[in-house]
């Protein structure tokens, strides 16, 4: 959640690969000795709390602490009121008020209520965010909740993790972030688990997505198993992401040894967002009833009795894509194969914030058709990654457009993994009936990157025309 920037897209590519900064081999001696620093203060111990009747204890761990919200009130001995202003991060809208008309327990449900409000014809949101900071912090264990997601454009809810002491490691991204749930209010069959570290800004991300059901019509359980070595990610039981490489360091300086920043204490969060870079904007479709609120039948937290911390990194081993017969690193470049375009090989054809429209492959060129343009320049979005972007190469990057109407176009080569800073930027390019050909130089600076990402961005440009795209090519010089 703590995240800055256009972010968004990456929430769609699974992201395994390895980083490219290097790191120091880490002793035994040394890894102690930041554990033992970053861990939580002496507590005197408790007796281990009772179980709910229902409640199911994973194989090989123990209960240390959950709650059921069964009461009539936020039990604030467990739990935390955040205050946060508008804009506060990712541009949102809501300001997080520590009341409970915004975040309650009714009925046995944790409920965090968006509001909106209309005053001399201005609109402000108000929304509930709490955590368990400083009552309840564990490094490492099993993370679950039972919820039930709002409903409507531009909401975001989340079930998420940060550090007890933010500032051990650094202030965000070098702290680390963990993301158990989030999933946009007009998208809710989607779930998304990422891990955020390092400085610079990487992340590691996955997706689960529903064959039947909803995640706004009924509860589901999301849940991540933390391990010093190790995270997976969980929806209702079945796994569907883990990974092992992640790395902190302040700039100038060596990174912190393995498995820092996620050898510390973690307390957990859950929110409403309205609004922001990834959601967008709620428009006139979105409704602040009960479908906005956000429904928690439980968190729990367990640990196992001990963890193993002597772990050391992954080597870093890059994955680095091989060029077609014509050195050409752009698969499909002449769409001679009508591929699907849901997946994530080679093509894909990306909808958000507001756009719609539908892609097609045939007679050696694609077609987008847009019938809304979307809030955003990658609401109408072509790309397509695993581009190998050597560092102190220079590429020549082309391609062949028109438009049924004359109309902008943006292509781009990013950094999905990298906080996705641009090795080609954002440039528009003027689209008219008649076939041209656009040819740019890329020099790349920045550290080799085995999932580069070109991309055409045809959202919010003023224009719906439908585009034609063929021959495109990424060539090393």
């Amino acid at each position: 959640m703590r995240k800055t920037g256009l972010w968004l897209a990456a929430l769609l590519t699974v992201s395994l690969t390895a980083c490219t900064l290097p790191q120091e081999a880490a002793t035994a001696e040394a890894q102690t000795e930041v554990a033992e620093e970053a861990a939580p203060a002496e507590e005197t111990e408790e007796a281990a709390p009772t179980p709910a009747p229902d409640m199911e204890i994973p194989e090989g761990y123990h209960l240390v602490w959950a709650d059921e919200f069964d009461g009539d009130s936020l039990n604030e001995a467990d739990w935390n009121y955040e205050t946060h202003e508008p804009g506060w991060v990712n541009h949102e809208l809501q300001e997080y008020v520590p009341s409970s008309d915004y975040a309650y327990v009714k009925d046995g449900e944790l409920v965090i209520q968006p509001v909106k409000e209309e005053e001399n014809g201005k609109v402000s949101y108000k929304s509930g965010r709490v955590n368990t900071q400083n009552k309840h912090d564990l490094k490492y264990g099993r993370f679950e909740a039972k919820i039930k997601v709002p409903q409507g454009k531009g909401f975001l809810p989340a079930f998420w993790m940060m550090p007890q002491d933010e500032d051990f490691y650094g202030q965000w991204p070098k702290c680390g972030e963990i993301d158990i749930m989030e999933v946009l209010g007009d998208s809710t069959k989607v779930n998304y688990g990422t891990l955020h570290f390092g400085e610079p800004h990487k992340q590691s991300q996955g997706s689960y997505s529903l064959s039947s059901g909803d995640f706004a019509n009924e509860y589901h359980v999301f849940a991540i198993e933390w391990e010093p070595g190790e995270i997976r990610w969980y929806c209702d039981g079945e796994q569907y992401h883990a990974t092992s490489d992640w790395f902190t360091a302040v700039e100038g300086e060596e990174e912190k040894p393995y498995p820092a920043p996620f050898n510390q204490p973690f307390h957990v969060i859950l929110n409403v967002a309205v609004g922001g870079d990834w959601p967008g904007d709620p428009d006139d479709s979105t409704v602040f009833d009960e479908r906005a609120a956000m429904y928690v039948d439980y968190v729990r937290m367990f640990q196992k009795d001990s963890y193993d911390e002597n772990v050391k990194r992954p080597e870093q081993v890059l994955d680095l894509r091989e060029a077609d017969e014509n050195g050409n690193f752009v698969y499909n470049s002449d769409f001679a194969e009508k591929e699907d375009l849901t997946d994530d090989e080679n093509w894909k054809f990306l909808l958000f914030n507001g756009g719609e429209g539908s892609a097609e492959i045939g007679d050696h060129e694609i077609i987008i058709t847009s019938e809304k343009e979307g809030t955003e320049e990658y609401s109408v979005q072509l790309v397509q990654p695993r581009m190998p972007m050597e560092q102190g190469c220079q590429y020549e990057f082309s391609f062949e457009a028109k438009a049924d109407e004359p109309r902008t176009m943006k292509p781009a080569i990013t950094a999905p993994d990298v906080d996705w800073i641009r090795y080609f930027p954002d440039t528009p390019v003027d689209l008219t009936t008649e076939w041209q050909t656009f040819t740019f130089d890329v020099d790349m600076q920045d550290k080799t990157d085995d999932n580069g990402r070109v991309e055409f961005n045809m959202g919010k440009q003023g224009s719906t025309a439908t585009i034609h795209i063929r021959n495109v090519k990424l060539i090393k010089k």
